[in-house]
């Protein structure tokens, strides 16, 4: 098989097993991953609904902020909120819709400072920001779901209209901004609870309908096997191309005689 010796095969050869391998080694087990984190995310938000609320300390320690074992579990607190202090998160959608989601600092009537993502508000477009209303004064009682600090890895903060502005939920970056003790982790309201606005969806962070992440890792793994019958067919139509090729070099030697037999000697 001289034909594969060139380079144009050679590279044809080096793209599709490329090709084959990032299916199988990354981009498959890379959707079976993003999967089985949501139908994680799916089995935890299933287990936090049936199980009632407790008060935040039985699940959090002062100081410790939330861990991946209790996020989405729900808790209750009793403070004020500093609305002060709050900040916007920049660039969501709702809907279709631009929104800013809602970051209001919360202390707790034995000191704890806790961030409250009270939801979002539509704006007219990313670059606007609009009115918010005002979480109620005095003492209130929340209950809530427990959940992570979301990762701007520029950890941006601005100073807009007044709001300091994120692109994430990340108590860190508010309390960075503010200057507040604000324990790690957030607590998202639920529709009936004092201050909330347009509340946040229960769902799993991998977000996308049921399986959504699985058939595109099959999609992957059906692409590989395409690629590699492909190759295979390609391969196979070229040599049975060669084998009914005339050899060129033995037609020009038979047109010039040359192949003609010798004159036998007298």
């Amino acid at each position: 098989m001289r034909f594969l010796l060139r380079p144009g095969w050679l590279a044809l050869i080096a793209v599709v097993l490329g090709f084959v391998v990032a299916c199988y080694t990354l981009l498959a087990p890379w959707q079976f991953g993003r999967e089985a984190q949501r139908e994680a995310q799916q089995q935890a938000i299933d287990a936090a609904n049936t199980t009632p609320p407790v008060p935040l300390a039985q699940l959090v320690e002062p100081g410790a902020g939330v861990t991946p074992d209790v996020e989405w579990r729900q808790v209750e607190v009793t403070g004020t909120y500093l609305p002060d202090d709050q900040g916007l998160v920049r660039l969501r959608v709702v809907d279709g819709r631009p929104a800013v989601e809602v970051l209001t600092p919360f202390r707790t009537s034995d000191g704890r400072l806790l961030t409250v993502d009270r939801g979002t508000v539509e704006t007219s477009s990313g670059a606007v920001t609009p009115d918010v209303a005002a979480p109620p004064a005095g003492e209130v009682t929340l209950t809530a779901r427990l959940r992570l600090d979301q990762t701007d890895p520029e950890g941006r903060v601005l100073d807009e209209a007044g709001f300091r502005q994120l692109y994430v939920a990340d108590s860190r970056l508010l309390a960075s901004a503010t200057g507040l003790a604000l324990e790690p982790g957030w607590l998202q309201l639920a529709a009936d609870q004092p201050g909330v606005l347009s509340p946040l969806p229960v769902a799993p962070v991998a977000g996308g309908a049921p399986f959504t992440n699985l058939s595109y890792a099959l999609q992957w793994i059906t692409f590989g096997v395409i690629a590699l019958l492909a190759l295979g067919y390609f391969i196979r139509l070229e040599l049975l191309q060669r084998r009914g090729r005339p050899d060129r070099s033995a037609l020009r030697r038979a047109l010039s005689g040359e192949d003609d037999e010798a004159p036998l000697p007298h």
